[in-house]
């Protein structure tokens, strides 16, 4: 058994390697949890589309995210489950209704949202180890966001918070 020590070496360093955060990514402290995210990807996905996005929101007038009582002084110790809850709501509902006719468009959605899922998954691993639970005032914040999401057409309102990203992302940055 001579390649057993170098067997064990290598496959301990690659579980480490594929522990790391990859290049570009953040680790984000919500609460209890910690998850790593490549911000500056999707940060640039979005730029990419955000005009193109913002120009198919009706209503200007209307913030689904900034709102008074939404993501504005969320206690740390709520961030986790307000996180997820906010990963969530934009996997199953904004970007299943964020189809366009521009295929480009609709690749970096695409990414995206498969950003967001990873997040969601590794958060909600979080959230279960550590009982992560949400507090009541943030609950009503939560509810906030999808009473102004479902006061909307479905796909106006998608189309909304995804022209919203940003705001979501700042949010998510002070967190760190």
């Amino acid at each position: 058994m001579r390649g057993s020590p170098l067997f064990l070496c290598l496959f301990s360093v690659s579980c480490w390697v594929n522990l790391m955060p990859t290049a570009g990514d953040k680790i984000f402290r919500f609460g209890a949890c910690r998850v790593s995210m490549s911000v500056t990807e999707i940060r640039a996905g979005f730029t990419a589309i955000k005009a193109n996005i913002q120009s198919r929101d009706p209503i200007r007038t209307l913030s689904i995210l900034s709102h008074p009582h939404s993501l504005h002084k969320v206690k740390s110790s709520d961030r986790c489950c307000v996180t997820h809850h906010l990963l969530t709501f934009y996997v199953d509902k904004v970007f299943k209704h964020c189809r366009t006719e521009d295929s480009f468009v609709n690749r970096k959605i695409s990414s995206i949202a498969n950003s967001f899922l990873s997040a969601r998954r590794k958060l909600g691993q979080c959230r279960e180890q550590n009982n992560c639970a949400c507090g009541e005032e943030s609950t009503e914040k939560f509810k906030q966001i999808l009473a102004n999401y479902e006061g909307l057409n479905v796909t106006s309102a998608a189309m909304k918070s995804l022209g919203e990203l940003d705001i979501l992302l700042d949010w998510m940055e002070k967190s760190r």
